[in-house]
């Protein structure tokens, strides 16, 4: 994976993804991905049962994040929350009772599948306060200044051009408005980690330091940037996240000269432990002045 070939990175992303809902497995998550029952996956992930009981349970099955933005937020009705990348739906759905009849929630996703089963959940749901946009998050299909709340669950590290994404959050945001993310970090990645498209889409390799994070979202011109929650991951959680990729991480394996089995496998999974993390980052936009 390269950095100057957005196009193809977005496309291999894309493809994976429409793959993978198509199955009902997961991309990102570590432990929270592949062979484990639903629910308990998105609850793994900090969502609550009283959450998980009021959406379809389409939407739970096909959980791709790493974490619950819409936790501990102030989102409240009448608000307008966008979700970026919004996926299968679950996260649209609990913002959109959060705002509820007065309130609007439009979800931006790049993948039509993810787009046509977001679009059933939330009919399911019975949600008439949901619009769903096909669109890239480093150009969002929305206006100006006109957003109070930006949510997103395991996506921005997915961007090839993060300033540009980092630069539309503030551009949409609406004087005051706020933004929590939940995403992964990583610092001190190997090259052969960063070069491998299962890892990329696993939310491994596109992810960047903490400090480059914070600081870029800052440099778009958001303030009170700060990390609010951090898991960092062993192991075990980090081989979780490729797990998925079968047949192209035995590859991979093999391209580095070594014997494409699960041990091996944790051996260089065991380079990243403590590198990787999970966390939740929050936002403000500035009042005019």
């Amino acid at each position: 994976m390269t950095s100057n070939q957005p196009d193809q990175v977005r496309e291999s992303v894309s493809r994976a993804y429409a793959e993978a809902v198509s199955k009902g497995s997961s991309c990102c998550g570590g432990q929270a991905s592949c062979g484990t029952p639903s629910t308990e996956r998105a609850e793994s992930l900090g969502y609550t049962p009283a959450e998980l009981a009021a959406v379809p349970t389409e939407a739970t099955g096909t959980t791709f994040g790493c974490g619950n933005p819409t936790a501990l937020t102030e989102i409240a009705p009448g608000d307008v929350v966008l979700d970026l990348g919004s996926g299968a739906g679950l996260d649209l759905i609990l913002a959109a009772q959060r705002v509820g009849a007065s309130g609007r929630v439009i979800g931006v996703d790049m993948t039509d599948e993810m787009i046509e089963r977001a679009r059933k959940n939330v009919a399911a749901a019975g949600l008439t306060n949901v619009e769903i946009r096909k669109g890239i998050i480093e150009n969002l299909p929305v206006e100006t200044g006109s957003v109070d709340w930006i949510i997103s669950n395991c996506v921005l590290n997915l961007s090839p051009e993060k300033p540009r994404v980092f630069a539309e959050i503030a551009r949409v945001l609406k004087p005051g408005g706020r933004m929590l993310v939940s995403d992964i970090v990583a610092s001190g990645m190997p090259e052969w980690a960063r070069q491998s498209i299962s890892l990329y889409v696993s939310c491994v390799a596109g992810a960047i330091p903490e400090d480059d994070y914070v600081g870029g979202l800052r440099a778009a011109g958001l303030a009170e940037v700060e990390v609010r929650d951090r898991l960092v991951y062993d192991a075990e959680t980090i081989l979780g996240f490729a797990s998925d990729a079968g047949d192209e991480l035995m590859a991979m394996l093999e391209k580095l000269g070594l014997p494409p089995t699960r041990e091996t496998a944790l051996g260089l999974a065991r380079q990243l432990e403590g590198k990787i993390a999970s966390v939740r980052v929050f936002g403000r936009k500035p009042l005019a002045s």
